[in-house]
Formats: structure tokens, sequence, C-alpha cells
């Protein structure tokens, strides 16, 4: 679960309590596209007379800089004394008490839009170029990053956007979150991390692999494209008894699911979460 915001009540300068501001819970924090999740609005010691309005964020594209319009959902209109909300797009929560308090967080849902990218893998070195390309039926596009735990900005912030490709000369050193922005259209999100290049990196795909298919997992140094002994870790447990120079899972199942990460030559890499999502079946074949 993941939470935004602050909870405690605050002590002006003229030593009047303000009303605390409400707190953001997601949970799940991490998505698969077409899961379900729940958001909570929650503040201390709740009385009579508290309303809670929950919103859509809508990306304005009018402005380089990226901001939001947002648009109240009719459900809560009148406001509601519930303060949970569950769905699977991106939403706010506004409480209205005497004074206003405004969270954003955008989360993955399921659309016809998608975000790709290149070279396709979850960690990357800090001196790495990355392309982040938005794919979906609208003519503009931007990519959000959310770097965690809590800071939202736009690729003119951190890269360049040329057309629906935002190219970033230098990854941060961080764990963030990506996704596309287009009108009321929110793309699928993937997370990359970036690292110094003195590190071993796991290569592993940024996005889900579906019941199945196969997926090769590698190991890299700067100075190296693949390295020849390497051992394999699924949740801190060795999972091939001799080193090899990648690791093949030739149909992927859910028991795959889970943090892997490499070692060689006394190094170990990261870990990154590979998620396994299931194959759809269309009724028809049933």
């Amino acid at each position: 679960m993941k939470e935004f915001g602050q909870k405690h009540n605050k002590v002006t300068k003229n030593n009047t309590i303000s009303p605390p501001e409400p707190v953001l819970r997601v949970s799940p924090w991490w998505l698969s596209p077409g899961a379900s999740v729940t958001l909570s609005c929650e503040v201390e010691h709740v009385s009579a007379g508290w309303s809670f309005y929950w919103y859509k964020a809508v990306p304005d594209l009018s402005h380089k800089s990226g901001s939001y319009s947002y648009e109240l959902l009719p459900a809560s209109s009148n406001g509601t004394a519930d303060n949970s909300w569950t769905d699977t797009h991106s939403r706010i929560c506004v409480q209205s008490w005497k004074r206003r308090a405004t969270l954003l967080h955008s989360l993955q849902s399921a659309s016809l839009s998608s975000l790709s990218v290149s070279p396709d893998r979850v960690q990357h070195f800090t001196s790495d170029s990355v392309s982040l390309s938005c794919e979906g039926n609208s003519a503009e596009w931007r990519v959000s990053r959310f770097l965690l735990p809590d800071f939202l900005s736009f690729c003119s912030d951190w890269g360049t956007m040329n057309g629906s490709t935002c190219h970033v000369q230098k990854i941060q050193s961080s764990n963030a979150v990506y996704w596309c922005e287009s009108g009321s259209v929110f793309s699928n999100a993937v997370n990359i991390t970036g690292h110094y290049d003195d590190e071993l990196l796991l290569l592993s795909p940024v996005h889900p692999v579906t019941e199945g298919h196969s997926v090769t997992l590698g190991c890299k140094l700067r100075t190296e494209n693949l390295l020849s002994k390497v051992f394999f870790y699924q949740n801190d447990t060795i999972i091939q008894s001799e080193s090899r120079v990648e690791m093949v899972i030739p149909a992927v199942s859910k028991s795959h699911e889970g943090f892997y990460k490499c070692q060689s030559s006394g190094k170990e890499s990261p870990q990154s979460w590979l998620a396994v999502t299931c194959q759809q079946i269309s009724i028809d074949s049933l």
C-alpha cells in the first residue's frame, strides 16, 4: 500500500489549528492492466460535516511544463461520506471542509495506448541514453515520470520530446515509473531504474511477460556486453546449479513471477520484478 499527503493538524502563525490534510492510500501500489485498485482518502479524527469529492485527472497538453485539469466524477458530484473509491483509472481525491487539498497519482490502466522503452530493460546505467515512445490513437503525447516516492515531472524537465518519443540522454540514478498521456488517455506504466556505471545490471524486460511465452535474462557490466559466467537468482534463491551466459525460460508461468538478480565475478546486480500476465482466451475458443 502506498500513501501520499499529510494527516496531522498544523499550527498556523496565529496559533490556530488548521484541519488535517487528507492522506491518499493506494492499494495495490503496482497494477497490471485491467486490475482493480482501491483509493482511500483518509483523515484523522473525521467528524460530521466532512464530504469527499472524487475527480479524474485529465492531462492538459497546452502547457509544456505539464499540468492537469480535473473532472468531477458524477457519482460524487454532491459529495459523499464514503472516503474510498475502487477503479482502474487515474483519480485524485479532494476533501472540502474549510480548506481543500489535492493529491494526484497516476496509475497503470488498461487502454489502447502503450509506452515502449529502448533499450527494452528495467535497469539502465546512468550514462545510458533511453528512448520512451508512445503509441496509440492520438496526435499529441507527453511522457510523465513519477520519481519514487512522490515527485511528478514531465519529459520537458529531464529529456527532449520529439513527436511521440521522449529522448533521455542520461538516466537519473533512481527508481521511477514512466507513462504516456494524451487527453484523457493514460498508457501502461513501466518501472525503470538508473544505476552507476560500475554496477552489475540484470537484463530483464520492462513489460510483463505473458504466460506461455519465452523470456531471456542476461547480466551486464558497462564495459562488456554479456558476461560468460553468471548465476541467476529468483527471490534470493539460486535457480541453476552452474554458471551460464544467459538464462532462458521457454514457457513462462505464474511461478516464474518474482524478484530476479544476477551474480558474476564477486558482483551482484540490483533485483528487479518480473511480472507475468495471464494468457487471454477468447470466448469463441471455449
